[in-house]
């Protein structure tokens, strides 16, 4: 697996701030929210991966370059 660049990193948390609601579209793992669970972004850590709370009580992350989510709301404040 290769690991973005720090740009990128970068690129991503400025799209997916904390509180960024998604919805999941696609995850390679046996464990996976079904595609349209929804779920809260908590975090983006070092490799791009979104830190996640999904509404099903799962804390799987959205692995950068695996998985797919589709952003349904931006953050309602500037609590970043």
């Amino acid at each position: 697996m290769m690991f973005p660049s720090r740009e990128t990193v970068k690129q991503i948390r400025n799209e997916f701030p904390k509180g960024t609601r998604v919805e999941l579209v696609s995850m390679d793992d046996r464990q996976a929210p079904s595609p349209g669970t929804k779920g809260t972004v908590i975090g983006v850590d070092d490799t791009g991966s979104l830190l996640m709370r999904w509404e099903n009580g799962s804390g799987l992350n959205v692995v950068y370059g695996e998985d797919v989510v589709r952003k349904i709301s931006e953050v309602q404040n500037d609590d970043r």
